[in-house]
């Protein structure tokens, strides 16, 4: 392995693969201080306000002059807005069929294809969670021996629902959200449990939506049943009648064009950008191949970098909307006295990650190369195959919320400093960037990318070790976070506007 990497010729910064002492040779110069791992080195002189270019972009301007050989960091790289010139389908990649590969899911009754046999308790508002707990918390492995094709009863529980405008963006996302759930293929059954006088009626729901009541699909307020116990115990006896229902389901052959697969990015280092995402967007690339969908999100953290995927846009209209959503963002920000670079954080920072034009840059990577096809709302259901966007804040729970109820039936989850994050009910796969922390977390790491820099795997190699374990993580097989257990605290509806 090399002491720095650099990502294109035209870059003036390259990255320390390991540690440097000052005085280390980096191409024609000398590091002028100790460089920590995934951390920038200046390859030439940059005056003060010159662009800091990396993967050929620029990811901040000088602060002050930097020599060559310095360490180029948040002390002396300051953010800088972009002011982007958007071209629509000027990247256009052509996507070559692949073989017709597939998985063993569950075929539903409206078409849907799970990857988990789950009965769901869904909330409409905060007052109603701890009675979806304690029926969820009612059906512990012992109760639930005799279903073995029953993956579990989880509570999706979250702390709105009411105090909050009965029409708008937030009220809008949380309907979409608990719509998403309620017609997730990975749910057998599901049963909404609502207090009956929040603003998040469930009625209303079913009204939008087109909802009816099922030997599958229930629904009950506490109000209405008569008190929190009562509402425990009959929705206990639901759920029980469920089961046997929920049980015959089978795993048959699928085709990957099925297949959802949400891409995500959470405690991200330097290498995220080198290793683990364009793995990612190699894997995803080999899915849209197959007919199958990847969905991007996180729209904050793909801010600097929304030009390269307005180029892939299939249509203007496709390349606009994403383009609106990031007007949308600057706006968002601004009128809540916060910036677009609130991003990265501390630990994204420790990792060599300095301004959130480098940051997304990296994170954008997880797309691949494939046309853009779809741009979507937060938590809207997304119907076109291919490589697809969808609005959502960075925070990886509210992301990756929104994701799901937009029909994805796995998560694939890129890191570089360390994440225990897992979710309910599309299993999460982790992928380390490094191999220092693939070590150290290996108890929570499935496959690790950072054998990129340090065994010289390809890309190729480490984009189709994640295609397969997709796959068999689709059939059934346990991701790591999945064995763990998580899952139950990582549904987090987005909260947009003012809480009342």
């Amino acid at each position: 392995m090399k002491d720095f990497i650099r990502l294109d010729a035209d870059d003036n910064v390259v990255t320390a693969s390991r540690v440097l002492e000052a005085g280390a040779l980096v191409e024609n110069t000398a590091t002028t201080t100790l460089i920590p791992s995934g951390h920038k080195i200046a390859t030439h002189a940059i005056a003060e306000g010159a662009q800091i270019r990396k993967y050929a972009q620029m990811i901040g301007v000088a602060s002050c002059d930097i020599a060559a050989g310095d360490h180029v960091h948040t002390h002396n790289c300051d953010f800088a807005p972009t002011a982007q010139s958007y071209e629509f389908g000027t990247d256009m990649r052509p996507v070559v069929a692949g073989n017709g590969d597939s998985f063993m899911g569950y075929r539903r009754d409206n078409g849907g294809v799970g990857t988990r046999n789950y009965i769901a308790i869904v909330t409409s508002v905060n007052c109603s969670a701890t009675a979806a707990r304690r029926i969820a918390d009612y059906f512990t492995p012992e109760r639930l021996a005799d279903y073995p094709n029953v993956d579990g009863v989880c509570a999706f529980v979250h702390g709105t629902g009411c105090g909050m405008a009965g029409d708008g963006d937030g009220f809008e996302a949380l309907q979409r959200v608990m719509w998403g759930y309620a017609r997730h293929p990975n749910h057998a059954g599901v049963l909404m449990v609502g207090l009956g006088c929040e603003m998040n009626q469930i009625d209303w729901l079913l009204d939008a939506y087109g909802l009816k009541q099922s030997d599958s699909f229930q629904v009950m307020n506490i109000q209405g049943v008569a008190g929190l116990q009562k509402t425990i115990e009959l929705g206990i006896k639901k759920v029980e009648a469920m089961l046997p229902m929920a049980n015959r389901a089978t795993r048959v052959e699928c085709p990957v064009s099925e297949l959802k697969v949400a891409l995500q990015c959470g405690g991200s280092d330097a290498w995220s950008g080198v290793t683990a995402n364009p793995a990612l967007g190699y894997a995803c690339d080999l899915l849209v191949a197959q007919g199958g969908t990847g969905v991007l999100a996180e729209t904050p953290e793909i801010y600097g970098a929304e030009h390269l995927l307005t180029r892939r846009a299939v249509s203007p209209a496709v390349g606009e909307r994403l383009v609106g959503l990031i007007d949308w963002w600057k706006d968002y920000t601004e009128r809540n006295r916060g910036s677009m670079d609130n991003n990265p954080s501390p630990g994204n920072k420790k990792g060599g990650l300095t301004t959130i034009l480098e940051k997304s840059l990296g994170a954008a990577a997880k797309g691949g190369t494939s046309p853009l096809t779809g741009v979507y709302k937060y938590a809207e259901p997304v119907t076109a195959k291919g490589f697809t966007f969808m609005d959502s804040p960075g925070y990886d729970p509210a992301a990756v919320t929104g994701q799901i109820a937009g029909g994805c039936q796995l998560v694939v989850f890129t890191t570089g400093r360390g994440s225990a994050f897992g979710s309910k009910p599309s299993p999460t796969i982790k992928v380390s960037t490094n191999t220092e922390m693939y070590r150290r977390m290996a108890d929570d790491m499935d496959i690790n990318a950072g054998d990129m820099l340090t065994e010289g795997v390809t890309l190729e190699q480490k984009g189709r070790e994640i295609y397969a374990l997709i796959l068999a993580v689709a059939s059934g097989e346990a991701s790591k976070s999945e064995a763990q257990g998580l899952g139950d605290y990582e549904f987090v509806p987005w909260q947009i506007g003012a809480v009342m």
